[in-house]
């Protein structure tokens, strides 16, 4: 990673992507951002006209743990694109309702994970907020997760949803520790209802004091959906980070 502390998850702009892709990926640059988080990433998919914008790309989202799944073409293209952490954004839901699916998921993560290592590159894991709904062996799923993955698995942990999902961030990410290479932080209402969702610092999730419980991981601001001028708003999360001390 670079000596920046701030990425933009490129799913917050997907409609400007596709209606002019050069122009979103400008924008983006001239609010600030010297890194960014694609979403849809996999083999055959070109990073070129992000890192020409002017955007390094150390992680990037990519549905690779599922069934028929070539994932050492994926993990070959990430490093073939710059990319050091692959993270899957989404496991569904009804595999983390037992101890046992649990593992099941964990099994899978680890298996990726050492194709991962043989590409110089790293798998990550993304949350929502069935990961954090419920209690197996004790704790969350995605506690519970953490400790049956090889450390080689790291976590992107969306701090909203887990404030969504009934638990509260910063404990999260106490528990997971140094797995923690990356945060999606994000703020609104902490409801499921992603057109409530805020600009950092404008909402009820204590944004500061979670990005103070995780120094070692790249903020990643993202909007799953913004009922105003999503550049606007990643422009306002992007000034509250940077003026409290969050390296741009």
């Amino acid at each position: 990673m670079s000596t920046s502390e701030l990425s933009v998850q490129l799913y917050s702009v997907r409609e400007p992507l596709a209606a002019d892709r050069a122009a979103a990926l400008q924008r983006l640059t001239e609010i600030g951002f010297r890194q960014a988080e694609p979403f849809g990433f996999g083999p055959g998919v070109s990073l070129q006209d992000v890192h020409d914008a002017g955007l390094a790309t150390p992680s990037a989202h990519a549905n690779f743990i599922k069934e028929g799944t070539d994932v050492s073409a994926y993990f070959g293209a990430a490093a073939e694109s710059g990319v050091q952490v692959l993270i899957d954004p989404a496991i569904a839901a009804e595999r983390w309702a037992t101890a046992e699916s649990v593992a099941a998921v964990a099994d899978d993560l680890n298996a990726a994970a050492a194709v991962a290592a043989g590409h110089g590159v790293q798998l990550g894991y993304h949350n929502h907020w069935w990961e954090l709904e419920g209690d197996v062996a004790g704790t969350s799923p995605l506690e519970h997760l953490a400790s049956l993955t090889d450390p080689a698995v790291v976590f992107e942990v969306d701090t909203y949803w887990v404030e969504v999902g009934g638990r509260r961030a910063v404990d999260v990410l106490a528990t997971l520790g140094d797995r923690v290479r990356f945060i999606h932080v994000k703020d609104g209402d902490a409801s499921r209802d992603t057109l409530k969702q805020l600009p950092a610092g404008a909402g009820v999730v204590p944004v500061l004091d979670i990005i103070a419980a995780a120094p070692q991981a790249l903020r990643v601001i993202e909007f799953d959906a913004y009922d105003g001028d999503i550049f606007a708003g990643l422009e306002q999360s992007f000034a509250y980070l940077t003026t409290n001390g969050v390296q741009a």
